[in-house]
């Protein structure tokens, strides 16, 4: 399958594909005819791709993921790591953002009691 049929079909944004192609990670893609090929294998690894990128990993941290996967027996541990990361990461944020909607619904809340007081 092309670059643009994986795409279209998986819908996978074109900078994600030529990412991965850029990285040399592409192990069974073949060049023929000028067209990247891709296979089964590859969809895999471009679904793991795409989801680490919406769990908010950098274009870095993507590549360095995959590297480790693919290239490094024994890489369980660090891999976790980073995993274990994005997810303290996410968790503060998490938290954050609830204290900005307790401070928003408290704002919203004096507004409303001044309201209905003059009503």
């Amino acid at each position: 399958m092309t670059i643009q049929e994986a795409s279209d079909r998986y819908q996978i944004p074109m900078n994600i594909l030529k990412e991965y192609e850029s990285w040399g990670l592409c192990g069974a893609v073949k060049n023929v005819m000028g067209a990247w090929q891709y296979d089964d294998e590859d969809l895999e690894r471009l679904s793991l791709i795409m989801t680490l990128h919406d769990i908010g990993f950098t274009t870095e941290e993507v590549e360095t993921y995959m590297r480790l996967a693919l290239e490094q027996k024994g890489s369980e541990r660090e891999r976790l790591r980073m995993l274990n990361r994005k997810r303290e990461f996410t968790l503060d944020e998490l938290h954050f953002r609830e204290r900005q909607l307790q401070r928003l619904d408290y704002l919203r809340h004096e507004i409303q009691k001044t309201q209905d007081r003059k009503e």
